[in-house]
C-alpha cells in the first residue's frame, strides 16, 4: 500500500485519518506533490513531513499557511519564509483565529 497514491489521496480527503499518519507511514509519498497539497489543505502542520523540494513549492507553502498560519511558514523552506505575501497569508489567518477566538469568548 505503500506506494498507492489514490489510497492515500482518498484517506486524506475522505476520511477521518489523521494526516500525520498518513505522511509519516507513506515516506515514498512525501515528495508527491497532489498528497502533500492534500494534506497540507486539511492541516498545514503537515508540511513539517514534506520533502524539502515541496518545502520550497510555493503553491504547497501558501496552501499549508492557510490552514496552518505562522506554524507552516515555520517549517517552509529559508526562501518561502522570507516571502512577504506568505507573510500577510499567515497574518490574516492568524487574525481571523483570533477573532473567532474573541467572539466565542463572548
Amino acid at each position: 500500500m505503500q506506494g498507492d497514491k489514490v489510497t492515500v489521496l482518498a484517506a486524506i480527503t475522505k476520511t477521518h485519518a489523521s494526516w500525520y499518519t498518513i505522511l509519516h507511514a507513506f515516506d515514498a509519498l512525501k515528495d508527491d506533490r497532489d498528497v502533500v497539497l492534500a494534506a497540507v489543505r486539511r492541516n498545514g502542520a503537515a508540511l513539517e513531513y514534506a520533502s524539502e523540494a515541496l518545502k520550497d513549492d510555493y503553491d504547497v507553502v501558501h496552501a499549508a499557511c492557510t490552514t496552518s498560519s505562522w506554524r507552516a511558514l515555520d517549517e517552509a523552506s529559508e526562501r518561502l519564509r522570507e516571502d512577504p505575501s506568505l507573510h500577510a497569508v499567515a497574518e490574516d489567518v492568524a487574525a481571523c483565529r483570533e477573532a473567532t477566538q474573541s467572539s466565542s469568548d463572548e
